[in-house]
């Protein structure tokens, strides 16, 4: 059933500020140019939006403060503040989650020794090994792998496809997205002699080769702590030895690699296509824009803001915004491009200089 609200209901839900009718009855959100009837809030809260709001079909607005509208151009408008927070406010108070029957579904596979919390629910197909936990109130969709002993908290949701290994411990209050891997081995290999990496790292120059490639087991696990989200298609490799370890509240977005035995702090937002190699520690609050590359055993601090695309090969200190490639101090890798923009000009000072120069070496000779 569809969610309604009154805009008085709304604006005290996001804690905004109610200008006009506050019994107008909302179904729905919506840009301000795809309204479709008097039940739609238009979300205008970016000040360029507003003026489609003239002669469109809502009755009623979510603007920003300073958003310049006239008044009686709507029947209700709720003032906001945040504007990025209000949005977030308002998407989970019409947001519905994706139905799937309540209960356990008869074609449900729940191996020995599983413990299932109250008012579990589990999709058509999906698979609980021996010994695995799972929380109360969590939501296993059709379709998804939860290992021998793996331990999932409460109020978890799994969507389809997702594999979450053996022994993988995952906090309270969870999202796991579609066909993301959790607890794959590390990619993690030795050659019997040093190789051609080795070589490479010691002299700058490929002076061996490698000729077989030996396995390193994972022993290590996953953890994961709570409100912890793993965007679609992103994988998190189980540890060497020690655990891999995502902190609390930290965010991942799709198509992620985190390598065998990085560590994640708290809060972090790992956008799309991120690569971590192994070993990487990342601290709280860290920011890795979209495509970033962080080398193997490298050190981030605090609070550091990566651009996308950086590749970051050393070791980063805390409140540090960096980008390009390799990553530098933002100020620095904007000096760079500037004068690599006008190297153009310069080199052709330069042979403007040099033919001057030749010209006088010329006269002189005669």
């Amino acid at each position: 059933m569809a969610k309604v609200y009154t805009t008085a209901a709304i604006a005290e839900k996001i804690e905004g500020r109610l200008i006009g009718d506050g019994n107008i009855v909302i179904a729905r959100v919506a840009h301000p140019a795809d309204v479709q009837g008097p039940g739609d809030l238009a979300l205008a809260v970016d000040n360029r939006l507003v003026p489609l709001l003239a002669g469109g079909q809502a009755r009623a607005a979510v603007v920003a403060e300073a958003s310049g509208i006239e008044p009686g151009l709507m029947d209700a408008c709720i003032v906001v503040g945040r504007s990025r927070l209000a949005m977030a406010r308002l998407s989970n108070l019409f947001f519905e989650p994706v139905p799937v029957t309540p209960g356990l579904h008869p074609s449900a596979v729940i191996e020995d020794g599983a413990q299932l919390g109250e008012n579990i629910t589990l999709g058509a197909l999906a698979f609980i090994g021996a010994g695995a936990v799972i929380g109360a109130g969590s939501v296993i969709h059709p379709q998804a792998y939860i290992g021998p002993g793996a331990v999932i908290g409460r109020d978890a949701l799994i969507y389809p496809g997702a594999r979450i290994g053996a022994g993988v411990r995952i906090g309270d209050r969870c999202i796991v997205h579609f066909n993301a891997a959790i607890g794959a081995d590390g990619f993690s290999f030795v050659t019997p002699e040093p190789g051609s990496v080795e070589a490479a790292r010691a002299t700058g120059a490929v002076a061996a080769t490698n000729k077989e490639l030996v396995r390193i087991a994972s022993l290590g696990g996953v953890e994961i702590g709570d409100d912890v989200e793993i965007g679609a298609s992103s994988c998190i490799d189980r540890g060497t030895v020690a655990a891999t370890r995502i902190g609390n509240g930290t965010k991942i977005d799709n198509q992620v690699q985190v390598g065998h035995n990085v560590v994640i702090g708290a809060n972090c937002l790992v956008c799309g296509r991120v690569g971590i190699a192994g070993s990487a520690a990342i601290g709280d609050r860290v920011v890795l824009g979209g495509a970033a590359g962080v080398a193997d055993h490298v050190k981030i601090g605090d609070d550091v803001v990566a651009m996308a695309m950086s590749g970051i090969a050393g070791n980063v200190p805390a409140k540090t915004i960096v980008g390009g490639i390799p990553a530098q101090p933002r100020a620095r890798m904007l000096e760079n491009y500037f004068y690599a923009g006008r190297l153009k000009h310069y080199a052709e000072k330069v042979n403007a200089l040099i033919r001057r120069m030749d010209a006088i070496e010329r006269k002189s000779q005669t």
